[in-house]
C-alpha cells in the first residue's frame, strides 16, 4: 500500500472576518450588500457541508459601528451554527467594534485585571480583548490591535509584555495568533492609512517563538505573507470584498469576493485555503465523499497515521 505524504490534520478551524453587521439590518453604505444575508448563507453552507471544525475564529469588525443590536443579530446567527458544527467560537475585536458591546452581547465576560496590563477598574469593559484558548496541545492567542478612535492599529506595549510572557512557555503543538490588523505590507495604497503601526515591536516579541501562523482580517481580500519568519493569512470579508483589479493607487469595494478561510493544522504545516461565498456551476464530474474514498482505496493508497 502507498501511504499519503501527510496524515489527516490534527485541527481544523474556520477563519471568518469582517462581518460588518450594521446597527439595523440594511444595505451597507448605500449599496445592495446585505451583510446579514451573506453571513447567514456562509454559515448555512458550513453547517450543510458536514465539516466538524474545532472552532470558528472571528478576527474582528464583527459590527459595522459597534451597535449592541448588531452583536445581538451576530450571536443569533453564529451561536446556532457553532452548536450545529459542534465547535467553539473565538472572538477578536476590530477597529469597527465596540469592546464594551462585544463583552456585553457576545458573552465574553468582563476584562480581568492584569490580563493585558491595561484594565482600568472604572472602565474595564473598554479594556483590550485578549484571550488564550487551548485545543488540546494547540494554543490560540488573541491580541487586540485596536486604537480607540482610530482605524489604524497597534499592539500596545502592555499587551506586548503580556504576549511575551505567555510565549515564554511553548505549547506542545505550537500557537496560532489572532489579531485584526495584519502585520503585512498593504497592496492597496489607501490601506496605509489604516495599517498596523509599530510592527517592529511586535516582530521583536514574536521572532523565535512557537507561533506557527498569524490570522487577521481588516483589508477585505485574501492575502498571505510572512512576518518575523511566521506565515500570515488574511481572510476576506463575509460582508464585501475589495476589487484588486483596479488601476494602481485606486480602491473599490465590491459586493463580490466575499469568503472565509479553512485552516488545517498538521504536525509540520498550517494550510490556509480560501473559500468563496459565490458558487458556480459544475465543471467536470462532481465526486461525493464515499466515491472519493472508494477511488483512493482502489488505487492502493492509505492515509498516513
Amino acid at each position: 500500500m502507498i501511504l499519503t505524504e501527510h496524515p489527516r490534520p490534527s485541527h481544523t478551524f474556520v477563519h471568518i472576518s469582517d462581518t460588518h453587521l450594521p446597527g439595523e439590518r440594511s444595505p451597507l453604505y448605500g449599496s445592495g450588500t446585505d451583510a446579514d444575508a451573506n453571513l447567514a448563507l456562509m454559515l448555512s453552507r458550513l453547517v450543510s457541508s458536514g465539516l466538524r471544525p474545532d472552532a470558528l475564529l472571528m478576527t474582528g469588525d464583527m459590527a459595522d459601528r459597534g451597535d449592541a443590536s448588531a452583536y445581538r443579530r451576530l450571536r443569533a446567527l453564529v451561536a446556532p451554527a457553532a452548536e450545529a458544527l459542534g465547535c467553539e467560537v473565538v472572538w477578536a475585536a476590530g477597529n469597527h467594534d465596540s469592546r464594551a458591546e462585544m463583552r456585553a452581547e457576545l458573552g465574553l465576560g468582563p476584562a480581568v485585571s492584569g490580563t493585558a496590563g491595561e484594565t482600568v477598574a472604572e472602565d474595564a469593559a473598554d479594556a483590550p480583548i485578549t484571550e488564550v484558548r487551548w485545543f488540546g496541545g494547540l494554543r490560540v492567542i488573541v491580541v487586540d490591535s485596536n486604537v480607540p478612535g482610530a482605524h489604524w492599529g497597534e499592539v500596545s506595549s502592555a499587551q506586548l509584555a503580556w504576549l511575551q510572557a505567555e510565549l515564554e512557555v511553548a505549547a506542545p503543538a505550537g500557537t496560532l495568533l489572532l489579531m485584526h490588523h495584519p502585520p503585512l505590507p498593504t497592496v492597496l495604497d489607501l490601506a496605509v492609512t489604516v495599517e498596523l503601526r509599530s510592527q517592529a515591536d511586535l516582530a521583536a516579541v514574536l521572532r523565535g517563538t512557537d507561533v506557527r501562523s498569524i490570522l487577521s482580517g481588516h483589508v477585505h481580500h485574501p492575502s498571505f505573507g510572512t512576518f518575523a519568519g511566521i506565515p500570515v493569512a488574511v481572510a476576506s470579508s463575509s460582508a464585501y470584498g475589495q476589487d484588486l483589479a483596479q488601476p494602481l493607487g485606486a480602491t473599490r469595494g465590491q459586493d463580490a469576493a466575499q469568503g472565509y478561510n479553512l485552516v488545517h493544522v498538521y504536525a509540520d504545516s498550517v494550510v490556509h485555503s480560501v473559500v468563496s461565498l459565490e458558487r458556480g456551476s459544475d465543471v467536470g464530474e462532481p465526486v461525493g465523499a464515499a466515491d472519493a474514498a472508494e477511488r483512493i482505496a482502489g488505487r492502493g493508497i492509505g492515509w498516513r497515521e
